[in-house]
């Protein structure tokens, strides 16, 4: 009978607009969750097949979710180094918990990127989700298979301290090219103790010599010479490098004790090095071993490019050390973390070292629409959605890391309150359907009495 379907068919509206009350009401108390995706109700027609065109059956109607989970939200600054967003697609992947092996099952997705450390040094989020990224090594390689059991919880706090040792030092300097000749040069031998620079002998005392400060492994620090002499060849200068003191290096055959390298500088006639007529041992990396225990170092030490007077050169003003940069660093321990656009989470040490540590991968979905909503502003992969895909960022299809900005809610508030209005509306007139509905029926009791 029609009227009982115009009754039911008013009742499917009070439950179509009851929920669609639902969604609108979430989207509002959210509309400061970061990260949060705009639910919309989408309604839905409910037909009662008649096959017969001179008489209609009622129906009704059915409210729908339909989930905005692909849409962007404006990103916003913030202060905190771990606050992280997704410039583009992709979703961080996070997990439960920091123990044990992790699987497809076990991994979470979400844009909220509110990451704070626990008293571990765990970065989790607000409902207690950890940020999950690939460990890197040494060298800074992630696993080559970039599989889910190779994710690990981000920890800041475990890491230790590091030293680095020296292996490059940058000189510019220049050598006075009226620099007299030294009386006893004939008698200079560099590889006999006593006639050499190293050997310390008065009459061999360097026309110019500077002292520059190196780390080896453990973040010891050691002091190396470098002594120059002025030859009786035009454009050459002896060169010796040699630690002071003598005893912090193991001394190899051919050498003075303290002596690291030795040879002969060159420089063309208008100032400028000649490293084709240099020493070639003065140009490659020297392998030295400290006697404190630490590992050797190979240092190199960068005079200058060929023809060019961006390192040592020869004019005739005085004798000076221009400039110096010496890498390494003695040892120091954690005081920060920065992350890049690119994912990769960088651990800072108070001596200025960095030290790249883990890398963040995206997940992206062919319909990340159909994703699964969970507690805490995040989502499981479900059928609509498909499998994910893990990314690098910027690759693949995957958006930037954009660190220390949040990705605001997607909510527009005066679209919501203008879809209250509309759902209190439907909602009102649903009633009037079920009280019209009911006023007939009681009149078709009436006719009986």
């Amino acid at each position: 009978m029609s009227l009982y379907a115009a009754l039911y068919s008013g009742v499917s509206g009070l439950a179509a607009y009851s929920g669609a009350l639902g969604m609108i009401s979430d989207n509002i108390v959210n509309i400061n969750t970061v990260g949060y995706k705009e639910t919309r109700a989408r309604f839905s027609t409910l037909v009662t097949e008649s096959k017969s065109t001179t008489a209609y059956s009622p129906g009704g109607v059915q409210s729908l979710p339909q989930n905005l989970i692909s849409r962007q939200g404006l990103l916003q600054a913030s202060v905190s180094a771990t606050d992280l967003s997704i410039d583009g697609a992709g979703f961080f992947l996070v997990g439960g918990g920091p123990n044990g092996s992790l699987s497809r099952t076990d991994i979470s997705f979400t844009r909220a990127g509110s990451f704070t450390p626990d008293d571990k040094g765990y970065l989790k989020n607000t409902a207690g989700l950890y940020l999950l990224g690939f460990p890197m090594d040494d060298k800074g390689k992630i696993p080559i298979n970039r599989e889910v059991s190779s994710l690990q919880p981000i920890n800041i706090a475990g890491l230790t301290g590091t030293a680095e040792s020296t292996t490059e030092v940058t000189l510019r300097a220049n050598l006075q090219s009226s620099q007299a000749v030294n009386a006893n040069i004939a008698t200079y031998n560099p590889s006999v103790a006593g006639t050499s620079m190293a050997g310390g002998a008065t009459a061999y005392i360097p026309d110019f010599q500077r002292n520059i400060q190196v780390f080896d492994s453990q973040g010891g620090t050691h002091t190396l010479t470098l002594g120059a002499m002025k030859t009786t060849t035009a454009n050459q200068w002896n060169i010796e490098i040699y630690a002071n003191p003598a005893s912090d290096i193991t001394t190899g055959a051919g050498f003075v004790a303290g002596q690291i390298v030795k040879g002969t500088l060159a420089f063309n006639t208008d100032g400028t090095i000649d490293t084709t007529a240099t020493s070639p041992a003065l140009l490659s990396a020297m392998a030295t071993t400290w006697t404190n225990g630490s590992s050797p170092s190979n240092l190199k030490f960068n005079l200058g490019t060929n023809n060019e007077s961006d390192g040592f050169t020869q004019f005739d003003s005085s004798s000076t050390l221009i400039s110096s940069s010496v890498n390494g660093a003695v040892f120091g321990n954690v005081n920060g973390v920065s992350i890049g656009k690119n994912g990769i989470v960088t651990a800072l040490f108070d001596n200025g070292l960095r030290r790249d540590v883990y890398k963040l991968p995206l997940a992206t979905f062919q319909n990340p629409d159909g994703l699964t909503r969970r507690q805490g502003n995040s989502y499981t992969r479900s059928n609509q959605s498909g499998i994910f895909a893990l990314q690098l960022a910027g690759t693949g299809g995957a958006g930037l890391v954009a660190p220390s900005t949040l990705e605001a809610s997607t909510v527009d508030l005066a679209n919501e309150f203008t879809q209250l209005i509309t759902t209190q509306r439907g909602f009102s007139a649903s009633t009037k359907i079920i009280t019209t509905a009911d006023e007939m029926l009681d009149e078709l009791n009436r006719i009986k009495r």
